[in-house]
């Protein structure tokens, strides 16, 4: 028979009763004023429902939702902000608890990056990671069919750019074939010996001070020329190195015979000229150019291969392109040969001019700006977005570096609109330091941004050697000089970047001197940007805080597209152009002629004149 349990021994468990969770509980007033931030709106609601951080996390964990209890306190206080898809969640369900609006909290968070979590379909790292910041919150929630769309959307609209010319430069450059002169990249792409050499030596009779003595020469390569050229016979003899059977479809040379004498044999440019065309599709005046360069290489007492028979030697053949017969006749008479592919490149260069097509419009990407009334108001637009996505500083040091970086890149651009090459490189004198002298900059071919105690603000101060077009009338060999205006807050940042947050980006690593510098990272630890580094940050402001996302609500353009830094330089000439109608001016503001306004960066459209020469003839009707 089993003992009897006494009741007596059965104790009451102590302490008080759990509250019964509420589903929604009654405001206990009216919030006067909205909060402005996402912690203290939570903190105002909380307080307001008479939640506390325990209780609440109590009835997030009860409708099935895990959270730590931590998170609660950190969202609260403004230590965290959320950055994931189930933090998302959390906050729809707090939300729900409080009646409000969907979307309340989100809408007053300024991220700090993009939501992590959210993608539910098969992507690479990389793509995830650049996909990221462009897909709505509650993406993963979607039907299958709608974050189809959005996916395609994004990749269309953003990541490969949305024009023709882009989605071709995409798919073209996933198959690399170009050489590399400069010792980066990786060992297959590398230049052979010969050709390296021959390389140099074309760079150095192109670029130094004085010629060689017993050569003549005609025009000197800046350092942009060079690096450009450079590429263009790179990306030539690439061709011809490039398996004949494999995507790029080459012509299968060996890569150690390849020299720069094949240059001077109109059967090698046929070939190429018939390559480039099937590769896309058309002519363009890329290939016209390369021409003309060529003809330069063989021009009489000028050109560098006239000036150097003895390459004729390191010719070997070229299967249906180059014989034995040819090559002999080359080491015979070179001044001959040289004469027949001057010719032939000229005569050639005229031909493909007359079928060549515009492939990429450099307007296209930024029409949605050109054609606004104030074209460098609405670029405007952009500045204003990045700081409206401006993390906490707090939490986010680096990230909030980042954003102010964006936003004074920007700024200067529309400010200066100056080149690429000169904004990248553009040195920084601080307001305790002494500027350098015009001579130092001239030496460094570098402007740099200095205090002005004469006129209280910051100078951008340029040596007129430092710019492409130094010879240009623009400049009459005198330096360019602008005191930045203190509008919209510029010094502030100025001086904001100067103190925390380029010293965040540097990261302890080599300083380069350069305003503009990149996020180091461990696995980078050269600060200073490179052309195609600088050009890929200026494209990702413009993806994250230019282009108007319809799906996530950020963005500050409708209808604008992937651009460089250069494209600010047809915003402000077209800018003049509306608000003055002269050429003149407009070749001011891009440091410029007014011939090269006129034949290149001016969009003036005929209703804009129309309403300048209107807004004139009113006046009679004024008065």
């Amino acid at each position: 028979m089993p003992t009897p349990v006494s009741t007596a021994s059965v104790r009451p468990r102590r302490g008080r009763r759990p509250d019964p969770i509420i589903t929604h509980p009654e405001p206990l007033w009216d919030l006067a004023q909205d909060p402005g931030d996402f912690h203290s709106a939570l903190d105002a609601q909380m307080a307001r429902h008479g939640d506390t951080s325990y209780r609440l996390h109590k009835v997030v964990v009860a409708a099935g939702t895990p959270i730590d209890h931590h998170t609660i306190v950190a969202w609260r206080r403004g230590a965290k902000t959320p950055q994931t898809a189930a933090s998302l969640k959390v906050l729809a369900l707090i939300e729900h608890r409080y009646r409000l609006v969907p979307g309340y909290f989100s809408a007053r968070m300024r991220q700090g990056g993009a939501i992590r979590g959210q993608t539910t379909v098969a992507l690479s790292t990389s793509e995830s990671r650049r996909l990221a910041w462009h897909l709505p919150d509650d993406f993963s929630s979607r039907s299958a069919t709608e974050r189809a769309e959005i996916l395609h959307w994004v990749r269309t609209r953003i990541v490969s750019g949305g024009t023709e010319y882009r989605r071709y430069q995409s798919d073209m450059s996933r198959h690399r074939f170009g050489f590399r002169f400069d010792g980066n990249g990786a060992s297959w792409l590398q230049a052979p010996p010969q050709l390296a050499t021959e390389m140099a030596a074309l760079k150095r009779f192109k670029s130094s001070t004085l010629t060689d003595i017993g050569f003549e020469r005609s025009g000197v390569w800046g350092e942009a020329t060079a690096t450009q050229r450079t590429e263009h016979l790179a990306l030539m003899f690439g061709a011809m190195a490039a398996p004949a059977d494999g995507e790029v479809r080459g012509l299968g040379a060996s890569a150690e015979t390849l020299t720069l004498a094949f240059l001077v044999f109109p059967a090698v440019w046929d070939w190429y000229l018939q390559w480039r065309e099937h590769r896309r599709g058309f002519y363009t005046g890329w290939e016209s150019e390369m021409l003309l360069l060529a003809a330069a290489f063989m021009r009489e007492r000028t050109g560098w291969l006239r000036q150097n028979p003895a390459f004729a030697d390191r010719l070997t053949p070229l299967p249906g392109l180059v014989t034995e017969s040819d090559i002999e006749e080359a080491r015979l008479n070179w001044d001959s040969v040289c004469d027949m592919g001057h010719r032939h490149a000229i005569s050639r260069a005229r031909e493909v001019q007359r079928v060549a097509r515009i492939h990429r419009d450099p307007f296209e990407p930024i029409l949605p700006i050109l054609e606004a009334q104030s074209p460098v108001g609405e670029y405007r637009k952009i500045a204003d977005e990045v700081l409206l996505r401006m993390p906490n500083e707090r939490r986010y040091p680096r990230a909030a570096a980042e954003t102010v970086r964006s936003f004074l890149m920007v700024r200067l651009g529309l400010h200066l609109g100056l080149r690429q090459k000169n904004l990248r490189e553009l040195l920084i004198a601080d307001r305790d330091q002494i500027p350098r002298t015009e001579r130092e900059l001239e030496a460094l071919k570098r402007g740099e941004l200095r205090w002005s105690a004469r006129e209280a603000g910051w100078e951008v101060f340029i040596p007129c050697a430092a710019f492409k077009n130094a010879d240009s009338a623009y400049f009459s060999k005198r330096p360019y000089r602008l005191v930045l205006p203190d509008l919209g807050g510029l010094y502030a940042m100025i001086d904001r970047y100067l103190a925390r947050d380029r010293p965040a980006l540097l990261a302890g690593a080599s300083d380069p001197g350069t305003f503009f510098i990149k996020t180091v990272k461990v696995s980078s630890r050269n600060a200073a940007f490179t052309q195609s580094g600088f050009y890929e940050a200026w494209r990702l402001i413009i993806q994250r805080h230019g282009i108007y996302n319809p799906w996530t609500g950020r963005g500050a353009i409708e209808g604008l597209m992937s651009h460089g830094p250069h494209s600010v330089r047809d915003v402000l000439a077209t800018h003049v152009l509306k608000q003055t109608g002269s050429y003149e001016q407009a070749s001011y503001a891009i440091q410029d002629t007014p011939a090269t306004v006129a034949a290149h960066y001016g969009r003036f459209l005929p209703q804009d004149k129309a309403a300048l020469a209107a807004k004139v003839l009113n006046q009679v009707w004024e008065s």
